[in-house]
């Protein structure tokens, strides 16, 4: 993956940095915090896009996963040939930034929710090309992975209750053809679809878009017979009040979705 970012950033050459600096001119940069965050993917991924456009780089300093950083603080230095840096830079950056965002906001939810047993997890709404690593960054900001492709679980979901007719009828067709050792997860947006969820003894319960009245009255009916997932609607000045009505899961799209990137900088040292 970081071979081909690397690829499409410089394509046939880096028509600024190659005719201004030899192969034999080193140099030195930090990349830096300029505000608050916390670290994802600096040693991993950032450091590993310098590596990749030449070994020769040196990487010092890179912090672990899950540091606090404030700004001014450093993420690592790189040192060597000026033209490999130059030409790693922007790729390296983009990372970075875009993981260090998401680990970031997904802290910000598990620090809203974390008097009440819940989990705060992601969803599907990741950037195309980019799932394995922005999930990898909702972990570090103490977050939890749902599914990673359609083929990690089964999730009947409001278009296919529609298309099939029946959630009780499509929960009986899955039976028949999904291994066992498959739950079943089905999305409901009433409470009279999760009492139909309970005749049909589903697994996961997830209650989509509901008030806060409505998941308090969900939680009272499961009654722990499935576990509960509450998603839609799901911001920090709300993720509290959900976690609070007894919820199991917290499924936040946003985290990958609408997740800011980091301000982070490359300065040159002299």
């Amino acid at each position: 993956m970081l071979r081909s970012f690397l690829q499409e950033d410089i394509g046939h050459g880096d028509l600024s940095s190659e005719p201004l600096f030899t192969r034999g001119e080193q140099g030195r940069a930090r990349l830096e915090a300029r505000e608050p965050l916390v670290a994802a993917g600096a040693e991993a991924v950032a450091a590993e896009v310098f590596r990749l456009q030449n070994p020769e780089i040196l990487v010092s300093g890179a912090v672990a996963d899950g540091t606090m950083l404030s700004a001014g603080d450093s993420l690592f230095t790189v040192s060597g040939p000026v033209v490999d840096l130059l030409k790693a830079e922007r790729v390296a950056l983009n990372l970075l930034q875009r993981l260090c965002g998401i680990a970031s906001l997904t802290a910000r939810f598990v620090e809203k929710t974390k008097l009440y047993p819940v989990r705060i997890t992601d969803t599907r709404k990741t950037t195309p090309g980019l799932r394995m690593l922005e999930k990898y960054a909702v972990r570090v900001g103490g977050g939890y992975n749902h599914r990673f492709n359609l083929s990690d679980g089964v999730l009947v979901k409001d278009n296919h209750i529609a298309a099939c007719g029946s959630l009780t009828r499509a929960v009986e067709i899955l039976r028949e053809s999904i291994p066992h050792t498959i739950r079943i997860e089905v999305e409901t947006d009433t409470l009279d679809q999760v009492r139909e969820c309970l005749d049909c003894a589903v697994d996961i319960i997830m209650l989509d878009n509901m008030d806060l009245e409505s998941l308090k009255q969900a939680v009272l009916l499961i009654d722990g017979r499935a576990l509960i997932e509450a998603s839609g609607g799901v911001n920090l000045e709300t993720v509290a009040a959900i976690a609070a009505t007894g919820v199991d899961i917290i499924s936040v799209g946003a985290l990958t979705h609408s997740a800011p990137s980091c301000d982070i900088g490359m300065d040159w040292q002299s």
